[in-house]
């Protein structure tokens, strides 16, 4: 039945995430159970008039499709959108089916119809759950009709007025609409909010593997030495024997120069670690900003580094692939969309670190202001750029807090047009030197 539904490779590319099939069987269980329960209590302890045998094959119906279910496919399985799509259009028909035969709308269970309607726009791609609610619009359209009477006291008729029909239709189709809305829209935030971080966790990853790899030139320098200074000796030798004969003596000159060559390369490789022990892994804090700033500098934008506070003192930071590439982010975005000048301004003190970044640009428009630094918004907009996915700068602002800092994000106006980023630390947390 699972497999017979089977969504095309695009479908599933688009779908965010399967349902689990177990989460399914659990929850119909759950319907089962409380579906034969109600019945039970309404024909045997009540002692209301039911069409039991009707009851029990819907119920029934329902438990065999999902011990079917159970034993046919593994715990992990996980559906396609269209087998999903199938499962929770059969229980909401099965469910139609029980309320239609027990008083329609009268029935104050009817609002469960909701539930696979629910569950489908909080996990299944948006095409497959349209189709699901309208089906559900017209299930209890068709509730509202029900020719049988609602399970009561013998004797006693409960005649439900059309304006209240009308009234219970409603009610029931706006909590459906209602609710459908709030889980898609709560979904699809927390699924872009995965996929966010996990691009984050990717450019991190990026950032370190490009810090290490002095590590690894100087490793590969101290490995290849030792083979290296044999070639050199054996190159020396057969320069010694070999200088008299003019077929072979420019031969082995060339092939001594040329490992002399790779001596000295190696020799510089292999002086990275050390030097980058002390300079490359821990550097002060103007350092670091003229590294950050000085890709930018070449794109027609002038591009100001203004330090407030004096270099005696100052913070010694150590090498953070995240805060660099953070405000590196940052600072590409204010020279994109600057018109003439961009200023970085950094100043510290005994309590605080903080990096302003300003820009005379249009600034930020009010609606992205308010949602700024979340995945998928787009930053600002300029004719002269197609716009991306908005990924940088909430990439940037996640590595920026995961090492402590707070960001603000404004605009310049009234002083001057163009927007600003202040980044601020406390000194602690970014000086290598404070005791933390």
């Amino acid at each position: 039945m699972v497999d017979n539904v089977v969504s095309s490779p695009e479908e599933d590319r688009h779908s965010s995430r399967r349902l689990r099939l177990q989460t399914l069987v659990r929850l119909r269980w759950l319907a089962v159970g409380g579906q034969a329960v109600t019945v039970f209590i309404v024909a045997f302890w009540l002692k209301f008039p039911l069409p039991l045998g009707a009851c029990a094959a819907l119920i029934a119906a329902l438990a065999a499709v999902n011990f079917y279910l159970m034993i046919r496919y593994p715990p992990t399985h996980r559906l396609y959108p269209g087998a999903a799509f199938v499962l929770l259009g059969f229980d909401l028909l099965q469910l139609c089916a029980l309320l239609f035969i027990t008083g329609g709308l009268a029935n104050p269970f009817a609002a469960l119809v909701c539930v696979p309607v629910i569950i489908s726009f909080a996990s299944q791609p948006i095409r497959f759950s349209t189709v699901l609610i309208l089906i559900a619009m017209v299930c209890i359209t068709i509730l509202a009709f029900s020719p049988f009477p609602l399970p009561w006291f013998d004797g006693v008729e409960i005649n439900v007025h059309t304006v209240m029909q009308f009234g219970v239709w409603c009610s029931i189709a706006s909590t459906m609409a209602f609710a459908a809305f709030y889980a898609y829209r709560v979904s699809m935030e927390a699924s872009q909010l995965a996929d966010a971080l996990a691009a984050t966790e990717l450019v991190l990853q990026r950032e370190k593997h490009l810090s290490q790899l002095d590590g690894l030139a100087a490793a590969a320098a101290h490995e290849l030495g030792t083979p290296l200074a044999t070639i050199s000796v054996v190159a020396k030798e057969m320069e010694r024997e070999l200088k008299n004969d003019d077929r072979f003596r420019e031969d082995v000159q060339l092939l001594r120069s040329q490992s002399e060559r790779c001596r000295d390369i190696l020799r510089r490789l292999a002086t990275l670690s050390a030097e980058g022990e002390a300079h490359l892994r821990r550097l002060p804090l103007s350092s670091m900003m003229e590294e950050i700033v000085a890709p930018h500098r070449e794109f027609g934008i002038k591009l100001e580094l203004v330090e407030k506070s004096p270099r005696k003192g100052e913070p010694v930071t150590d090498r953070n692939a995240g805060i660099m590439y953070g405000l590196g982010n940052l600072i590409e975005n204010a020279v994109d969309y600057a018109r003439d000048k961009v200023i970085v301004t950094v100043e510290h003190d005994v309590r605080k670190v903080r990096i302003t970044v300003e820009d005379d640009g249009d600034g930020y428009s009010p609606d992205i202001l308010t949602r700024i630094g979340e995945p998928y918004v787009t930053k600002r907009q300029r004719e002269d750029r197609a716009g991306g996915l908005g990924l940088g700068l909430f990439i940037a602002k996640t590595l920026l807090e995961r090492s402590g800092a707070s960001l603000v994000f404004e605009n310049r106006m009234p002083e001057t047009a163009g927007a600003r980023v202040r980044v601020e630390w406390p000194r602690m947390l970014i000086d290598a030197n404070s005791t933390k």
